[in-house]
């Protein structure tokens, strides 16, 4: 009886022994490491001109949600607001607001810098019937054309000898007065 009783808790002390072994086991094989990572801050600098000449110089850093704005020797700080569209950034003192490449700056409520880009909308037909839409931004000297309602051909002024020149590495617009001319690789595409 004596040697079951002994057989029998020696028994049972192997299994607890062997069972704290397999726990500290599965301890360290669960341990993990955490690895911080930094984060770099996503930056867009851009400077816009008004029609005045005056420069306003601005950095988002759309990490932090601020803004970080140079006008007339000033550095201004502002922090993000939700918008509906567009941006909307401002502190006590200023306000900045814009969409694409207008924007607005108050200071207590009253503008002191504004930029609005010079956009002309023009749509022309031809004898096909094919119908050519294009989105002149004066400001930047680009145009956005649509052919057909087709794709949009981002284009970039020349400088022409008379008329208008815009192109891209596939695309070329020209006109004259009320005529233009849309190519793609030396193919004409529409002409009026």
């Amino acid at each position: 009886m004596i040697k079951k009783t002994l057989t029998i808790t020696l028994f049972a002390t192997l299994i607890l022994i062997s069972c704290k072994e397999t726990s500290k086991q599965e301890n360290t094989q669960s341990t993990t490491t955490e690895t911080v990572k930094h984060v770099k801050d996503d930056i867009v600098v851009t400077t816009s001109t008004n029609k005045d000449g005056e420069k306003l110089e601005l950095k988002f850093n759309n990490t932090k949600g601020t803004a970080t704005l140079n006008f007339n020797g000033e550095t201004i700080e502002l922090f993000a607001e939700k918008a509906a569209s567009g941006i909307w950034y401002k502190n006590d003192d200023y306000e900045l607001r814009g969409k694409g490449n207008d924007i607005e700056l108050k200071k207590d409520g009253k503008v002191i810098y504004k930029h609005t880009d010079d956009i002309v909308n023009l749509e022309v037909k031809n004898e096909k019937g094919d119908v050519l839409n294009m989105v002149f931004n004066n400001s930047n000297n680009t145009v956005k054309a649509y052919l057909n309602g087709g794709e949009q051909m981002d284009l970039i002024a020349e400088k022409a000898a008379s008329g208008i020149w815009y192109k891209n590495d596939h695309y070329e617009l020209r006109g004259k007065g009320n005529n233009y001319k849309l190519s793609k690789d030396g193919k004409t595409l529409f002409k009026n």
